[in-house]
Formats: structure tokens, C-alpha cells, sequence
């Protein structure tokens, strides 16, 4: 049947993008990046905006010039990743800078900052900060109602369908005897 066909390939392929996306968030989880939304304008075209940025903690001794890091501001915890222009290892600081900036952040003590950012997904930070939102969550909620409603409408046409064969198969005795 040809409901039943469009609904499994249907089905599988929302499957396959949502374990994709759980691959693509997972995975590097496990390898122990932290994924982070990158919010501003400040590391284009290197890093776009909306871009999901995956962190590995290390130790600021472990950052070169020209790496990516990723700190923390003073507050604790908002996060800044931008690019190292120098490092001071006796004053135990360095210096960083967006690439689309045109001067640079000042000392980041050694002690602020949370990794290198290693690489980066473009779009997925927008997708990433609207998964958490209600409307996001509603939409999840959607697309697991859609997966599940795929799985059984081929089982619902084919029970009516079934039971319209046994109507027909009853009548047929009853045609026959009233000949």
C-alpha cells in the first residue's frame, strides 16, 4: 500500500535527522567538547553568528597565539570566545581579540579561561538556544508526535480496511440468498 510505503520512509527520515542531531551534539560530548551558541558578530567570518562552538577545557599554559579560546568574563558566567593574539606566561595572561574586531580585549588572566574552541557547526547555535525555549520544547514535542503518528496511521488504514473486507464478505452470503 502506498500510504503505508510513504509513511515508513517518512518515518525513517525524520528518525535519521534526529539521530544526527543527537550525534552531532553527543559525540563530541563524549570526546569532552562543551557546545556553546555563538551569539555576536565578533569572531566573523571565522566564526558566524548562530554558529554552534565546540570547546575542549584546557589549561590557558596550553594556548598558543593564533589559537581560539574560549574565557570566562569577570561575572563568572558569561563566556567570550575569541582569538589569542599574545601571551604573557609570567604575568600568567594573555591577550585576545575577535576577529572582526579592531582592538583588543585587554589581559585575560590564565585563571578565566575555560578552552580552545576547536571547531565550530554553523547554525546549529540557533537551533541549540530555541530547543530550549517553550516554543522549542513544543516543537520537539511535535516532531515526536509526528514519528509516532507515522508509525500508526499504517496500521489505522489498514484495520479499516480490514474491516470493511469482512462487511463486504458478510453482505455477499446475504445478496446470494436474496437471488
Amino acid at each position: 500500500m502506498i500510504v503505508k510505503k510513504v509513511c515508513n520512509i517518512l518515518s525513517t527520515i525524520v528518525l535519521i535527522v534526529l539521530l544526527a542531531a543527537a550525534a552531532v551534539i553527543l559525540v563530541p560530548m563524549l570526546l569532552g567538547y562543551k557546545e556553546m551558541a555563538v551569539l555576536s558578530g565578533s569572531m566573523e567570518p571565522t566564526i558566524p553568528v548562530g554558529s554552534l562552538v565546540y570547546v575542549k577545557p584546557v589549561e590557558a599554559s596550553e594556548l598558543e597565539a593564533g589559537d581560539v579560546c574560549t574565557y570566562y568574563l569577570s561575572d563568572g558566567e558569561t563566556f567570550v570566545t575569541h582569538r589569542v593574539m599574545s601571551i604573557d606566561p609570567d604575568a600568567q595572561t594573555l591577550v585576545t581579540q575577535g576577529d572582526a574586531n579592531e582592538s583588543p580585549d585587554g589581559d585575560i588572566q590564565f585563571s578565566q579561561v575555560y578552552g580552545r574552541a576547536d571547531f565550530h557547526l554553523p547554525y546549529l547555535g540557533i537551533v541549540i538556544q530555541n530547543i530550549r525555549t517553550p516554543v522549542g520544547i513544543m516543537s520537539i514535542c511535535g516532531v515526536v508526535m509526528l514519528v509516532i503518528l507515522l508509525n500508526f496511521i499504517p496500521a489505522i488504514i489498514d484495520a479499516a480496511e480490514d474491516e470493511k473486507k469482512q462487511k463486504a464478505q458478510q453482505s455477499e452470503p446475504e445478496k446470494a440468498g436474496t437471488n
